[in-house]
C-alpha cells in the first residue's frame, strides 16, 4: 500500500539507476510524468513496466486536461480546452454534459491503458475572464454551468477506473498573477468567494470527488498562508464545514507560489501539517531529495487515504465502440476552436 507523502517526477524517457533507488524509498508515494517523460505509446509502456516492477503501489499522476495542459499528445487522441464544453452548454446544457462525460471517460481510458493511475483533473476554478493561467482551462464562468460539467466529467473518469481531482481549491480564476512565477492575492472576502467559487468544489464533493489540490493563492481576508498552506482553509473550511474526506495533494512545491513557507523541507512540513496528505515537488530534483530526507527523519503516518487513488485497471476500453464514438466526439470539438 502507498503511504509516502512525497510526489516527484523522472528527468527523461527512461528510469535512471538513481531513479529506481529513489523510487523505492517508502517516503515516496507518487510519480508525475511530464511531457519530457514522453515520445511514444511503445516508450510509455516501457517506462512504466520499469516502473512497476519496483514500486507496483506508486500513484502515478500526469495533467492530461486537455488544451493546452494535455502532456502525451502523440499517439494520444487530442483533447479540447475545457472551455469548449462550456459554450457548448450555454447552447444545449444536456448535449455538453454528456460530451463532458464522454471525453472524461475518454481522458481516463486512454490514460489507464498504460496504468497511470490519475490525471490531475478537473480544473474547477471559474473563468473570471482575468486569470491567463486559468483561462480556457476553466469549464465555464457560471459557478452552475461549470459543476454540471465536472460532474458529468468526472462521472466518465470513475466510469473508466480513474479517481478525479478537483483543483485550484477554493479557487484560482479570479487573481491574475501565475502562481507558477509569484505569489497570486485574491483580496475578496469568504462570504464572495462562497457564493462563487467554492460553490464548484461543494457540488462535486457532494457527487463524490476523491481528491482536492488546493491553490498556492493568498485569500487575505481569510487567512495570511495561501490556501495550501492554511490549516482555516484545509482542516477547517474543507474537511469539517465541506465535509470533504478524500485527498488533499498540494500543488508544486516548487512554485514561487509557495516560496512564502520557507526551504523545502518547511513547505513540506507547513503543507502536511495544514491537512495535505501528499506533496509534489516537480522539475527540482535536488529540491525533491531535501523533502524526502525531511520525510526520512520524521516518524512514518500511514495514510490509508493515499492508495484509494490506484487506478481499477480495464484494457477492454480501447477496442469499444465507445472509444470509438469518444474519439469521434473529440475530434469535432477540437474543430470549434477558432
Amino acid at each position: 500500500m502507498a503511504t509516502g507523502a512525497l510526489m516527484l517526477d523522472l528527468v527523461g524517457t527512461s528510469l535512471t539507476t538513481e531513479e529506481a533507488i529513489t523510487l523505492q524509498h517508502p517516503e515516496v508515494g507518487g510519480l508525475i510524468l511530464f511531457s519530457r517523460n514522453y515520445t511514444d505509446p511503445v516508450q510509455l509502456h516501457e517506462l512504466m513496466r520499469s516502473v512497476r516492477s519496483i514500486r507496483p503501489d506508486l500513484i502515478v499522476a500526469v495533467d492530461q486536461e486537455g488544451g493546452r495542459v494535455q502532456r502525451f499528445r502523440e499517439g494520444f487522441t487530442r483533447l479540447p480546452p475545457m472551455a469548449v464544453l462550456g459554450q457548448l452548454y450555454q447552447q444545449d446544457p444536456v448535449t455538453a454534459c454528456t460530451s463532458a462525460r464522454e471525453l472524461g471517460w475518454l481522458m481516463a481510458a486512454e490514460l489507464r491503458a498504460f496504468d497511470i493511475d490519475i490525471s490531475f483533473a478537473p480544473v474547477l476554478d471559474i473563468d473570471w475572464q482575468q486569470s491567463s493561467i486559468i483561462g480556457d482551462r476553466a469549464f465555464a464562468s457560471e459557478p452552475e454551468a461549470l459543476a454540471a460539467l465536472a460532474i458529468a466529467f468526472m462521472q466518465g473518469m470513475h466510469e473508466a477506473g480513474m479517481a478525479a481531482t478537483g483543483k485550484h481549491f477554493p479557487g484560482h480564476g479570479w487573481v491574475q498573477a501565475d502562481s507558477h512565477l509569484e505569489l497570486p492575492v485574491d483580496e475578496r472576502d469568504e462570504t464572495c468567494l462562497e457564493q462563487s467559487d467554492i460553490q464548484p468544489f461543494k457540488a462535486l464533493i457532494a457527487a463524490g470527488l476523491d481528491a482536492i489540490m488546493p491553490a498556492h493563492v493568498v485569500y487575505s481576508q481569510v487567512d495570511p498562508q495561501p490556501a495550501g498552506f492554511s490549516q482555516y482553509w484545509l482542516k477547517e473550511k474543507l474537511r469539517k464545514q465541506l465535509g470533504f474526506s478524500g485527498v488533499i495533494f498540494s500543488d508544486d512545491l516548487t512554485m514561487e507560489g509557495a516560496s512564502i513557507a520557507g526551504n523545502y523541507a518547511e513547505r513540506c512540513r507547513k503543507a502536511l501539517a495544514a491537512g495535505c496528505d501528499m506533496v509534489l515537488v516537480c522539475n527540482q530534483p535536488v529540491h525533491a531529495l531535501e523533502v524526502l530526507d525531511y520525510l526520512k527523519s520524521q516518524v512514518a503516518i500511514v495514510n490509508p487515504r493515499i492508495a484509494k487513488m490506484r487506478g481499477r485497471p480495464d484494457d477492454s476500453f480501447l477496442n469499444s465502440q465507445r472509444f470509438k464514438q469518444a474519439r469521434e466526439l473529440a475530434g469535432r470539438c477540437m474543430a470549434l476552436i477558432g
